[in-house]
């Protein structure tokens, strides 16, 4: 048995196979080809076999995300009858005399560098597909077409690392858990766990690798420990333990229906955060009262362009009559940090995480955000939206976005299209700038939404992706405490409401002590919503 160790995301107990999602390149050699025949009938088998895959793909994709997702593989079932792409692995291995794993990699290394020198924006994200296609071919070449990241069945899904667009694709229904080499138990990734109710595990070290692929294993998101081929004793403790675990939510189902208040009587609104659509089954699962954080930028992550106005007007318009009458709030675009994108064309940075994100892209690209806000205001004609703007540090931005939203809302009424005059607009209080003059912003908004994973990490100094600082990563610091409480009593004076859609608000230890500072909404993971409304019930709001 082995025993790897790390930090729990999300809690659970599960045994299964193991899926190990392997994102290196693959491993290409030059070997000389006496037969180029030989060497371009395999080309041609390897073709065939990767056109069957695109296609396989492009189905999943039109069925589970909708087309414009699913264009990506059609391009690159095209790319495979580029004449151009053909000839230069023709000549590699006719004229050179080398096999075709190399020919298609040296073709692959020069068309993606000439491509992302271009200067259309288009060009230069089909230097990505080059490379994705071309790493299909030499697997197919090599005999590893079937080793790639998909999996059927009920599996474990471990992997060096997952991206957020990772995460958020993948088959919930086939996902036991997910185990990861590296990573934070603050990370993007984690947090969509906690939004699926996926037990997790991250940080586990770098002894978690494919050579375990299809072995059994047991997670412990709880503890934070995988146990790969364990024993009969490590076996039993932790189903004893997941009996345990079963009685304890059968206890807190019975809170299901119930309003959510203090037990003096004060009532507190608890909502959801989402990552998407799909999420929105198990809001309504966990009785939540409302979504507190419909994380938006996922519709930019799934594809390689950026989603119409009519994609994303029937994402929300989806998730808002899901919600019948219930309170829906939509964060505008936070991309940027480890929330990476190929529809957006934004260069690489020194510190990210303080970098061109969120709303300095939205503000600089008026008609990138006026699609999105076009979306929200016509989905807002079917229940009850809120906007709120992530990443904001002065009332100035907050002036500039709102230009944008009246210019929307202009529009709309000229072209006779049904929006709610009444959509609260709202900010994310996330940067300590916002929260020192949260006094000025209040006058500017609705309500306030404390982000306490990104106010966490800059008020300590401290970057939320880095495992190896997670031992420093204090979210109950007093001053991020003192920040939070100056943040809700400057919202009461102006008049307005303030929720908190971070982890912090998931955290039951926190749940007494935001109650008490006069916090007036709660989002958290949907699975941890009547886990919270119990701790609210127990909770007496006077201090």
């Amino acid at each position: 048995m082995i025993k790897l160790k790390g930090s729990g995301v999300c809690s659970g107990i599960v045994i299964g196979r193991i899926a190990y999602i392997d994102r290196s390149a693959p491993d290409v050699r030059m070997v000389r080809a006496d037969d180029p025949a030989v060497e371009m009938k395999r080309v041609e088998e390897a073709k065939a076999v990767a056109r069957a895959q695109l296609s396989e793909l492009y189905e999943k994709t039109l069925e589970d995300v909708g087309e414009e997702s699913a264009q990506i593989f059609n391009i690159q079932r095209m790319m495979l009858d580029d004449q151009d792409y053909n000839n230069a692995v023709k000549n590699i291995i006719t004229a050179d005399k080398l096999n075709a794993e190399y020919a298609v990699a040296v073709t692959a290394d020069n068309f993606e560098m000439m491509l992302s020198s271009m200067q259309d924006d288009y060009m230069r994200a089909r230097s990505a597909d080059v490379r994705d296609l071309s790493d299909r071919l030499i697997r197919c070449l090599n005999g590893k077409a079937q080793a790639e990241n998909s999996f059927s069945g009920e599996r474990i899904i471990c992997a060096f690392d997952l991206t957020p667009s990772e995460t958020v694709q993948m088959d919930k229904s086939n996902v036991l858990a997910m185990v990861t080499a590296v990573g934070s138990s603050v990370s993007h990734a984690a947090i969509l766990a906690k939004t699926m109710g996926i037990p997790a595990v991250v940080g586990v070290g770098r002894k978690l690798s494919s050579e375990y692929n299809g072995e059994l294993a047991a997670v412990d998101g709880t503890d934070g420990v995988i146990y790969i081929d364990p024993d009969e004793n490590t076996l039993a403790e932790l189903e004893a333990k997941h009996k345990e675990e079963l009685k304890h939510r059968e206890i807190v189902k019975k809170l299901k229906g119930r309003s959510t208040a203090t037990r003096d009587g004060r009532k507190i609104n608890l909502y959801a955060n989402i990552g998407g659509v799909s999420d929105v089954e198990a809001v309504i699962a966990n009785d939540a009262e409302g979504i507190g954080l419909f994380r938006s930028e996922f519709l930019y992550m799934e594809g390689k362009t950026l989603p119409s106005e009519e994609v994303q007007f029937a994402a929300y318009k989806k998730v808002i009559e899901a919600m019948d009458g219930k309170r829906v709030i939509v964060r505008t675009m936070d991309i940027g940090a480890d929330k990476k994108t190929d529809c957006l064309d934004l260069e690489p940075e020194e510190n990210p995480a303080m970098g061109y994100r969120a709303i300095r892209i939205c503000l600089n690209n008026g008609d990138i955000f006026k699609t999105q806000l076009r979306a929200l205001y016509r989905a807002s004609a079917y229940g009850k939206l809120a906007i709120m703007f992530p990443m904001i540090i002065s009332a100035g931005e907050i002036r500039t976005a709102k230009y944008f939203v009246d210019e929307v809302r202009s529009e709309l009424r000229a072209e006779g299209i049904p929006f709610d005059e009444n959509v609260e607009i709202g900010i994310m209080i996330e940067t300590p700038a916002a929260a020192v003059i949260s006094d000025i912003l209040a006058n500017e908004v609705d309500f306030f939404s404390i982000g306490t994973n990104d106010l966490t990490q800059y008020t300590l100094a401290i970057d939320r992706q880095n495992p190896v600082l997670e031992e420093f990563y204090d979210p109950y610091h007093p001053a991020l405490k003192r920040m939070i409480k100056t943040v809700i009593d400057n919202a009461h004076a102006a008049g307005i409401w303030v929720g908190i859609c971070g982890e912090l608000g998931s955290d039951p230890h926190m749940t007494d002590w935001l109650i008490k500072a006069g916090i007036d909404e709660i989002s958290v993971s949907p699975s941890m919503v009547l886990e919270i409304r119990g701790r609210i019930s127990e909770t007496e709001a006077s201090i």
